[in-house]
């Protein structure tokens, strides 16, 4: 029997393989495919302080290998996911992660905060590319003060596992990582999308109302894969991978590369069981290539 389980810090997972925030809804919405306590762990849809309506329609379009969208982190806000939805899913016995999204660090430390309470979550995933208002609109996590401050501010309100999303959109992935590591992070996942757009060449207009998106499926794959690497190698601390992981040995080679869970996104559209997929086929490839535990897959590329 293969071990599957590995751990992120001091948050001990089942097994490597999560579904990506944004993706998977709070995980009930996938209840009548796949049985959800099969899976490491679920990041749920992001959260900020007060309802979000979202960005206009269309906020979704088709891409070659991938999908563009600009959904705006459409939610009702932390205090109705706290009374009406993790009452739905506390019973689920798999890993419930937040995904903490703000536009100031004071709704970031506010949104923790309430998290913190909350008896049964041991872990959030800080995401720091939302629109940081007080520095004119940049993403806290395309500019490495921004992302260690906001990460300070976070570790001092959070005392579980705190994971960092990170933004593929910039320089150096590792100058950020190292950066949040250094503030306090116990964990970073990568990537986020790529900034990306389409245009309809008949109404000469952009199919997105905000012009542009995020870039996430099999497109972005070899560019994740490469910056999973690139951190794995410049930290200490263990990686989240995700971006274009479609089956298992997609998941199997973000592993070789360094990451110890891979998160799964566009492809829950495609085939909502995709998950659990996965999971088995990185148990047959440790069983046929052996390996007696996931965790002896991280970092095992041969160079």
């Amino acid at each position: 029997m293969v071990d599957l389980s590995v751990k992120l810090k001091d948050l001990e997972l089942k097994n490597p393989v999560t579904t990506a925030s944004g993706t998977f809804g709070f995980g009930e919405e996938f209840d009548d495919f796949i049985d959800l306590n099969k899976l490491g762990g679920i990041f749920v849809k992001g959260l900020t302080l007060h309802h979000r309506e979202g960005n206009p329609y269309p906020r979704m379009a088709e891409t070659p290998s991938g999908m563009l969208n600009a959904v705006g982190l459409q939610n009702k806000g932390i205090d109705y996911f706290i009374s009406d939805i993790y009452p739905r899913i506390k019973h689920l016995d798999t890993e419930i992660i937040p995904n903490v999204n703000g536009s100031t660090v004071e709704d970031y430390i506010e949104v923790t905060e309430k998290i913190n309470e909350i008896e049964g979550i041991n872990a959030i995933e800080l995401n720091i590319s939302c629109p940081n208002v007080k520095e004119g609109g940049m993403a806290f996590g395309v500019s490495c003060p921004s992302a260690i401050a906001v990460t300070e501010a976070v570790r001092k309100a959070y005392d579980k596992t705190l994971i960092v999303k990170l933004s593929p959109n910039v320089t150096d992935i590792t100058e950020i990582a190292k950066g949040v590591e250094d503030a306090g992070a116990d964990a970073v996942s990568l990537v986020n999308t790529f900034l990306a757009m389409a245009i309809d060449a008949k109404t000469r207009k952009p199919i997105l109302s905000t012009i542009t998106g995020g870039l996430s499926g099999p497109a972005i794959k070899p560019i994740a894969l490469r910056m999973v690497w690139q951190v794995y190698n410049a930290v200490r601390i263990p990686v989240s991978g995700m971006g274009g992981i479609m089956n298992a040995t997609d998941a199997i080679e973000f592993m070789l590369a360094g990451a110890s869970t891979i998160q799964v996104g566009t492809a829950n559209f495609i085939d909502p069981t995709i998950s659990i997929q996965i999971i088995d086929g990185i148990e047959q490839y440790c069983e046929e290539n052996g390996f007696s535990a996931a965790m002896d897959l991280v970092g095992a590329m041969e160079v």
